[in-house]
């Protein structure tokens, strides 16, 4: 049963982003159908399934947890955009984020100082990069939306 906690050992507890703070966060990042979205620790695949269904973006989810694993699985075969969107099982910190063009995150304080030296390595310049909630240590936000907790931010 430890796989059950595993997701908050590496990154946060699961709370989905409100489907109003998901279309901020892709409007922020000016999404659209030359984009390839990751989100990381993508929970239900909420973001994922946006970006593709709304913004015509490629997109894919990352997520440790075997359940919403299977949820988001399911949830993109219902919406039809399986040739646009796809979900990894497995840890973020072990998955090559290159391609990403927005990598969208709702994590903890301590999982973004984690990644933020990941993504510096892995992502091109010019990347987007959109935190719901919580900041980014070290790095100045080029665009926030402090209503909504929505801070974004350019490799």
């Amino acid at each position: 049963m430890g796989w059950i906690y595993w997701p908050e050992i590496i990154g946060a507890g699961w709370s989905p982003t409100p489907m109003e703070n998901v279309r901020k966060m892709l409007k922020m990042a000016e999404v659209g159908k030359d984009d390839v979205v990751y989100d990381l620790g993508c929970g239900d695949g909420r973001i994922i399934i946006a970006a593709a269904g709304e913004f015509g973006a490629r997109a894919v989810g990352i997520e440790a947890d075997p359940l919403r694993f299977l949820l988001s699985f399911v949830r993109i075969k219902v919406s039809g955009l399986g040739s646009k969107v796809k979900v990894i099982w497995g840890n973020f910190f072990h998955h090559n984020l290159s391609d990403a063009t927005v990598v969208t995150v709702f994590l903890s304080n301590e999982a973004n100082d984690k990644l933020r030296a990941k993504l510096k390595k892995e992502l091109s310049p010019g990347t987007r990069v959109i935190s719901y909630y919580w900041i980014f240590s070290g790095w100045k936000a080029v665009k926030a939306d402090f209503s909504s907790h929505l801070y974004m931010y350019q490799i």
